[in-house]
């Protein structure tokens, strides 16, 4: 045996026991002499055999052979320049895996969010650095990439870094943020420091905002500076007049400066002018010459002005005086009161109308005229020019003598506001007088009531008295049909309609109620005062439709069963039908008495179905069984409608009587007592009836459906769910008197509530009223006190919050606001724990003489218990008090509460008291709900609806408030994080209008009946996204009846114009719609509600308050910010979320958080300094907390199973602490040399679910409700939304993942009970019972197809075989066919011999048609003039002639006569075989198919039908089509080629649009078994055999596969994991892992497959977008398309 240590330094020992030379690629000198791993690799490679090159360099191979590893040129080779983390070259293209901050191919570009210029020499990219006030909604775009300029700047800020305050806007834009408008004038400012805000004036301005002229300036309005005005010397003053802008004049000067002598005065100086001393009373200006007359005088002194220049400066002394006087009647109108100064500013608007009407005749006549007859009008504006200077001198006169008239407004002013305080002080008083009076009695509030109501009439009095009753008995109505409801959706299925004549009827009546209670409605409305009877008739409205939709499916039990029954017996012998028809009978005259049983006694007899089958010896023993309880069914069946038709009837014949009552004003409380009274037994019986009924129905559900038995079935669902709503939503008190109880419903997803559990509500006590005792508020948990649990109490005048999770109780006490110094009116309360952590909130609203006061106090529970463990089976959630059976933990076990509660929300959902399971003790006549005045919360102050993603808006006859027109406007202000969600919809019958929320992004389409069907708009403009928490304006508007114009926040985004028409709607929904409508059209069927606020709803600038529509379900007021938060992250494996706070979790920590993950690895919370790390991960299925090397790992390892799990880890002095599910607990010791850092924290950074660069792998999966320790504020749960990273992660909720059952394999150590398990999953598919219920489609199997049509193209070779024709063409034979194409080139016919020597070919080339032949050694070829591949075209061709459209006629023909073809079969229609008519038609692409259709092919006038073979052709579909595969009804499949890898480890990815609900998708056959993906029943399979083993694994979409939209298939496989995911729904399954390691390179097929795979059928509908290990598999390529499949193209929905 050789020595260990024989090899020498170079080399290695082998098993062999031999020395061999290191595999070191000449990268390293020595290796591990036992290993043969290779230590200190060099020349940048890497490996165990330095096989591999560093991160930025990329493996190639030198000149001498060896593998070298050489920077990767990304974008340069030098080392500055490299800027990847990895590269590779595949197929000489080489492939760059770009470091962060760096994109394109060859890393050659800056990364969204970085700039530079790295194919610079030393240059690199850097991050853009635009101070926190870059645009949110433009993060993409951030700065410019190669200056690093910001591009938009947000929060008014601007500059290249964003970071100043932009022009306009003062503060600081970096630290505070705090940019805010500059409040300078805008006309006066040229400019404001965009730091202090002070404001720098324009020429001549002044002021501190810049908003007057210095003194002895003017010309302010012009916003283009004051300038100063010099008058003349004869001005009584130096400057213009302020106000007219002109100068006051000595006397006999003249002009608007004083700048001459007036008409009849001369010798101008600093004194005036001297008048003339002349008979005509005219002299010269200068000299003082007498003139003869004035009509002598011409201003158009030639020697110094000619005619036109005097006429101009005339008209602009005309222009600047109509501004004088506007000016002047503004300042008048703003300072006088008077009528004298009415009157005078009349006057003055009049003179100034004549003025600018005068103007504009001189002005033309000054353009048209000559001079000389412009000197006539010279004259004439010189008299005007005169008369508005006497005006402007009135003008100033009255200026002066209003300088009294100010001082009197000041003084009347002064007294105003005097006698405003008087009255503030008044309001006050009464404010309080008020307060104090709500102390009073009831009885004497009611009589201070009734003398302030003396003066409205009668009959509204009496409606407020019988307003409460009416409550109380709506809300007992509301509650015993949720009871019947809640068992009605757990038991049926499908029923359909039938007895059309009696649901008519039903129809009609129908009607007749809703409109009785429209007007019962609009009487109640006005005595509305707290809004809670407009929301309990709402309730009311929706079980009215309830108990319709129920009256129609008990009409179905009758049709159900016969047809259910026909379809499984038809094919069974006579007996058997004879027994059928004796059923028949009996159940139709069983139905009828039901029908008529209000008319006349009526009884059944059923038909001894026994008997007759005794009498049949034809039966087996099993047959006569069945029927006979069939029959008993349908009997007792009916019996159940009948009686719940009859249990309506009180309820119709009473809401007749009272809607009667109501319109003649016969007000009377007991007949309103009687109706309601007998609503209520009518309830409670069907309380019995109706889960009665449903048993029934079980046993008829479960037989095979017929078709269309869905319609009823689902609307009644669709109604309980909007009862369920409204319910949840009816924001109104309840009165509890110490004695009475309200039990609520309880979440419905209790997984919710464990981790973090909230509850608010309002709670009115009256400590003057009632003395405040200890008292019970609400209880959630076990109904007998044992298990954990949460309530409220008040306990020695303190609100309490106590709670249990499994240890001690935990009290927590607002003792900063005893409860006795409430204020008598609603009080907002709220109690929250996350984990062991608690908070008590309480909200004191406004009052007269105090602003809003908030309250907190904390505390938590001690141990380590986080989760609330409670069971769906006995949770019960009580308010007020319990009854007598429920037992109460003992610091709950006080006395029922007195006062009014209101219920809020419970985990940010909408819950009311009105959603009640049942009450006790509850008299809304005797105790009605106290008010509350919804305006008292600064938060609900601002009028918003919240939607749910649940509930909608209707908004009947929107024209009642105002018309369409030529300009039609719709406004809705959103505020939502939503990805998806309608914001409004308008559809009548196939029109329809929607505009939505698509993936952030606005998007609006709509169809008017338009021939080219839909218009869409839609695009990823930053304006249209609109998810980002703020509220954003959203306008469209109807333009013309042909355009649609769309807005965001005032700003006009994009314009779509389509053919006029008008507005075909009249009813429109908000934020939602009922499933029937959005399944009206394809195009709504994938349109999803809204969740988020709305602030306001507009039509034609008319607001509509949406809670108080008839048709609204489901929304409430208000809009919690809450609602805005994002406890919830889904990361992708690249994502992550990174936030700053100060923290020390080396030091003192305490972090949790929930997770969900299919991935057995990743990283859940990161922080580091330095070298120095601190995580929580997940490795290999188990949880680890790691700080600073030292680990704290889980016991469990089956953390990785898909299920949501709770993780706390801790870290203090003295040990490491790890909880996982209140169960798994791992702690260790604090090393001694681990010491403590710093006594306080600092800003620090952390990460969940990733880190930009780090070891770990990044998490995938769901992280809810976190929290960490900070120092800056108390513990609550982080809001992903306010994190400064965000990058991949989705705020939205968690994809569903459904753990399949066999994971549970992985708990068994067993191997083969692994193996039996995962078999027995399987069986679940195989023995799926064909009886099951299939849904129908919602597309049809096949589009509407023209007749004898068929479409060619897609792929080179699309054509059909023609067989069965004879081989011999005489000289007369012909064919036809109509050809429709856009196709340049490519073959419409070809047939030839069997060595082409004789054929017979039609094609295009250059558009053209071309028609040629050889026979008998001839060729012939006849090419049209004209190109036809625009359109439609007839085409007859035969022996040497072409006929196109019956009017071309083209003709060449052989020589000779008598001339017969001689042809083998096939004939080729639209494409030969590979390699076939290359010789014979040599021109470009024409031997290829072409593409479009053809139909009505004939030889002779005879069809030909013969098809043999057919190879990517489908029928001639009508209608608009898209892009994709389509696989039509009549079969067909393709192949792919054998690149692609599907073996042990690949990702598959397609799109599907399926009409058909079970078929293969894809199949490949491996040398073992086989792969294949399926839809059985609506249901996706992946399923996989290796031939020994099978396992698959399965997923059902919540709308199902057939719902006419297309759906997201992914299948990941590794090993024995099979995912599935669809739509973002994720299931898996783990199968036995004797799996072998083979390369599958086999064939895949597509959509079918010629091989027979058990009950599987040929997949129906379009297919896309398929990848396999992110390579596109092109269909047009594929190796082999077989039978009716249309490659590029797919039948739009």
């Amino acid at each position: 045996m050789v020595n260990m240590s024989v090899c020498t330094k170079g080399f290695f020992l082998s098993e062999q026991d031999v020395c061999l030379p290191c595999n070191c690629k000449g990268h390293a000198e020595y290796c591990n002499d036992i290993t043969g791993i290779c230590i200190n690799c060099r020349n940048h490679s890497t490996g165990d055999f330095c096989e591999m090159c560093e991160d930025g360099y990329m493996l190639t191979r030198s000149p001498n052979g060896r593998h070298t590893c050489q920077p990767c040129a990304c974008p340069l080779s030098t080392a500055s320049n490299n800027f990847a983390v990895r590269c590779d070259r595949r197929s000489s293209i080489l492939r760059c895996k770009c470091q962060e901050g760096y994109a394109g191919h060859f890393c050659e570009r800056c990364a969204p969010g970085y700039y530079g210029n790295p194919m610079a020499i030393g240059s690199s990219c850097k991050k853009c650095d635009c101070n926190g006030n870059s645009d949110p909604n433009l993060i993409f775009n951030e700065c410019h990439n190669m200056t690093g300029h910001c591009q938009h700047c947000w929060a008014n800020t601007a500059g290249a870094k964003c970071e100043k305050c932009a022009p306009g806007f003062y503060g600081d834009a970096i630290s505070a943020k705090n940019c805010r408008e500059c409040e300078c004038n805008k006309c006066g400012t040229s400019s404001c420091d965009d730091r202090t805000g002070v404001c720098h004036c324009k020429p001549g301005v002044t002021g501190r905002f810049c908003d007057q002229c210095e003194e002895g300036y003017s010309g302010f309005s012009s916003c283009q500076g004051c300038r100063r005005c010099e008058c003349g010397l004869a001005s009584l003053r130096s400057t213009c007049h302020p106000l007219t802008h002109s100068c006051p004049c000595r006397p006999g000067a003249g002009g608007r400066y004083c700048e001459r002598c007036l008409p009849g005065y001369w010798d101008y100086s600093p004194s005036g002018c001297q008048k003339c001393d002349c008979e005509s009373g005219h002299c010269d200006p200068h000299t003082g010459e007498c003139l003869a007359e004035a009509a002598t005088f011409n201003l158009c002194d030639t020697s110094e002005l000619n005619c036109d220049t005097c006429i101009w400066h005339l008209i602009e002394d005309l222009q600047l005086s109509n501004k004088t006087l506007d000016q002047l009647k503004v300042g008048v109108l703003n300072i006088s009161t008077g009528a004298a100064a009415n009157d005078r500013l009349k006057y003055y608007n009049y003179t100034a109308h004549r003025l600018q009407v005068g103007m504009g005749n001189i002005h033309i006549k000054a353009i048209l005229g000559t001079c000389e007859s412009s000197k006539l009008n010279v004259l004439v504006m010189f008299s005007v020019l005169r008369r508005i200077r006497q005006l402007e001198k009135k003008l100033m006169m009255t200026d002066n003598r209003l300088l009294p008239v100010r001082e009197g407004l000041s003084k009347l002013s002064s007294s105003l506001s005097s006698a405003q305080e008087i009255l503030h002080k008044a309001a006050t008083t009464v404010q309080e007088t008020e307060d104090k009076n709500k102390a009073n009695s009831q009885k004497l509030q009611r009589k201070e009531v009734i003398s302030l109501m003396t003066s409205f009439p009668a009959q509204l009095l009496t409606v407020m008295c019988v307003m409460s009753p009416y409550t109380q008995n709506v809300s007992k109505y509301h509650a015993a049909i949720d009871g019947a409801s809640q068992k009605l959706t757990e038991k049926t299925e499908r029923l359909s309609l039938s007895d059309r004549d009696l649901v008519q009827r039903a129809d009609d009546h129908a009607e007749k109620l809703d409109r009785e209670a429209n007007q019962l409605e609009e009487d109640l409305r006005e005595a509305d005062a707290n809004g809670f009877v407009q929301r309990a008739i709402s309730a009311a409205n929706v079980y009215n439709n309830i108990i319709k939709y129920i009256n129609d499916a008990n009409i179905t039990s009758l049709t159900t069963f016969n047809l259910s029954q026909r379809a499984e017996d038809v094919r069974l012998i006579a007996p058997n039908f004879i027994m059928y028809i004796l059923s028949f009978l009996s159940v139709l005259n069983s139905f009828k008495c039901a029908s008529d049983r209000r008319k006349r006694g009526c009884h059944t007899a059923p038909l001894d179905g026994s008997k007759e089958m005794h009498n049949l010896h034809l039966f087996s023993d099993r047959t006569p069984q069945r029927l006979e309880f069939t029959m008993e069914v349908a009997e007792g069946t009916l019996n159940r409608s009948s009686d719940v038709l009859q249990t309506i009837i009180p309820i119709s014949n009473k809401v007749e009587e009272w809607a009667k009552h109501m319109k003649n004003n016969e007000y009377s409380t007991t007949a309103y007592n009687e109706a309601v009274d007998s609503a209520g037994e009518a309830v409670e019986n069907l309380n019995g009836l109706v889960p009665e009924l449903l048993d029934k129905l079980k046993v008829v559900e479960n037989k095979k459906p017929v078709n269309n038995v869905t319609t009823n079935i689902v609307r009644i669902r669709e109604l309980i769910a909007q009862a369920r709503s409204v319910a949840k939503k009816v924001q109104v008190s309840m009165k509890f008197t110490g004695q009475s109880s309200v039990e609520v419903h309880p979440h419905s997803n209790l997984e919710e509530l464990k981790t973090v559990t909230s509850i608010s509500l309002f709670m009115r006590v009256d400590p003057d009223k009632d003395p405040i005792e200890d008292r019970f508020v609400l209880y959630l948990g076990d109904r007998n006190g044992r298990k954990d649990y949460m309530g409220l109490a008040i306990k020695n005048d303190n609100l309490v919050f106590v709670y249990n999770l499994g240890g001690e109780d935990v009290e927590i006490a607002l003792s900063s606001k005893p409860v006795s110094q409430w204020p008598a009116v609603f009080n907002f309360v709220k109690i929250e724990r996350l984990g062991r952590h608690g908070k008590v909130f309480l909200t004191i609203p406004s009052q007269s003489s105090t602003d809003e006061q908030k309250f907190i106090q904390k505390g938590e529970a001690p141990g380590t218990d986080s989760l609330f463990d409670i069971d769906q089976k006995d949770i019960v959630f009580f308010v007020g008090g319990v009854p007598p059976d429920v037992r109460l933990p003992p610091p709950l076990s006080l006395a029922p509460f007195v006062g009014c509660i209101e219920l809020s929300s419970l985990n940010n959902d909408v819950i009311s008291l009105y959603n009640f399971k049942e009450t006790h003790k509850i008299d809304m006549l005797s105790s009605p709900p106290c008010p509350r005045y919804r305006l008292a919360f600064s938060q609900s102050r601002i009028a918003s609806y919240l939607f749910d993603g649940t509930g909608y808006a209707l908004v009947n006859n929107i024209e009642r408030r105002s018309k369409f027109g030529v300009v039609t406007r719709f406004d809705i202000a959103v505020r939502t994080v939503a990805n998806n969600g309608v914001l409004f919809l308008m559809v009548n019958e196939a029109k329809f209008f929607l505009l939505e929320l698509k993936n952030g992004f606005l998007r609006l389409m709509y169809d008017f009946g338009f021939s080219k069907g839909p218009k869409l708009l839609e695009s990823h403009l930053s304006k249209l996204q609109i998810n980002d928490a703020r509220y954003h304006e959203v306008t469209v508007i109807y333009h013309q009846s042909k355009k649609v114009i769309l807005l965001v926040d005032k700003s006009h985004v994009k314009s779509m114009e389509n053919p006029r028409t008008t507005l075909p709607f009249s009813d429109i929904y908000i934020g939602g719609a009922p499933s029937n409508v959005l399944k009206s059209r394809p195009e709504l069927s994938s349109v999803v509600g809204l969740k988020g606020c709305v602030k306001g709803f507009q039509f034609q600038k008319k607001d509509f308050n949406l809670l108080e529509e008839p048709g609204t379900i489901g929304i409430s007021s208000g809009c919690p910010e809450e609602s805005f938060m994002s406890r919830k992250a889904y990361f992708d494996g690249e994502s992550y979320l990174g936030s700053t706070a100060k923290i020390s979790p080396f030091d003192n920590f305490e972090g949790g958080l929930n997770f969900r993950t299919l991935q057995p690895s990743g990283l859940l919370f990161y922080h580091n300094e330095g070298s120095e790390e601190f995580s929580i991960s997940i490795e290999n299925g188990a949880v680890v907390l790691n700080t600073r090397g030292t680990k704290v790992k889980s016991h469990k390892k089956q953390y990785s199973d898909g299920r949501t799990h709770f993780l706390v880890a801790s870290v203090n002095n003295q040990k490491y602490s790890l909880l996982v599910d209140d169960k798994d607990k791992q702690e260790k010791k604090r090393p001694a040399s681990a010491t403590m850092l710093s006594s306080e924290a600092s800003v620090k950074t952390f990460y969940f679910g990733g880190t930009p660069s780090s070891g770990f792998k990044n998490f995938t999966g769901c992280i809810s409700y976190a929290y960490i320790n900070r120092q800056d504020r108390d513990i609550e749960a982080e809001d992903f939304q306010k994190y400064t990273d965000k990058v991949q992660a989705s705020l939205q909720d968690c994809p569903i993942q459904s753990p399949p059952s066999a994971m549970l394999s992985q708990l068994t150590d067993n191997p083969k009970s692994r193996q039996g398990l995962a078999q027995k999953v399987s069986m679940k598919v195989l023995k799926r019972d064909p009886e099951a219920n299939v849904e129908p489609c919602y597309l049809p199997l096949s589009p509407r197809a023209t007749r004898q049509a068929f479409h060619y193209g897609g792929i080179s070779n699309s054509r059909q075989h023609y067989t069965d024709i004879s081989n011999t063409f005489s000289e007369r034979s012909h064919f036809s066919l109509s050809l429709k194409t856009h196709s340049s080139f490519g073959l419409i016919f070809y047939v030839s011999d069997d060595q082409e020597d004789d054929f017979m070919a039609l094609f295009l080339a250059h558009g053209k048609l071309v028609y040629t032949f050889n026979v008998a050694n001839q060729r012939v070829k006849i090419r049209s003039d004209k190109k036809y591949n625009d359109g439609a075209c007839q085409i007859i061709f035969l022996m040497g002639r072409l006929i196109i459209d019956g009017l071309t006629v083209l003709e060449d023909r052989a020589h000779g006569t008598n001339v017969s073809w001689h042809f083998i079969s096939p004939l080729y229609v639209g494409g030969v075989p590979p390699g076939t008519a290359q010789k014979n038609i040599q021109v470009k692409n024409s031997a290829y198919s072409f593409t479009g259709c053809l139909k009505n092919l004939q030889l002779d006038g005879q069809w030909l039908s013969s098809v043999s073979e057919t190879f990517g052709v489908t029928p001639c579909f009508q209608g608009l089509s898209e892009a994709g595969t389509y696989f039509s009804e009549e079969g067909g499949y393709l192949i792919l080629d054998e690149s692609f890898d599907l073996g042990l480890k690949f990702e598959l990815v397609m799109e599907v649009r399926p009409r058909v609900a079970s078929a293969v998708l894809m199949h490949v056959r491996s040398d073992e078994g086989y792969f294949t993906i399926y839809i059985h029943q609506g249901a996706v399979v992946a399923r996989v055999n290796d031939g020994t083993n099978e396992f698959f694994t399965e997923l059902s979409p919540r709308l199902g596969m057939c719902d006419g939209t297309w759906h997201r298939i992914t299948v990941i496989r590794n090993a024995n994991v099979i995912q599935l995911d669809v739509d973002s729904e994720i299931n898996h399954v783990v199968g036995p892992v004797t799996l072998t390691s083979t390369d599958i390179r086999k064939p895949v097929f597509i959509g079918g497959a010629p091989e027979s795979i058990p009950t599987r059928k040929a997949y129906v509908g379009c297919m896309r977008n398929l990848t396999i290990n992110n390579s596109r598999a092109s269909f047009s390529k594929a190796v082999l398309v077989s039978g009716a499949v249309s490659v590029g193209s797919c039948p739009a929905a």
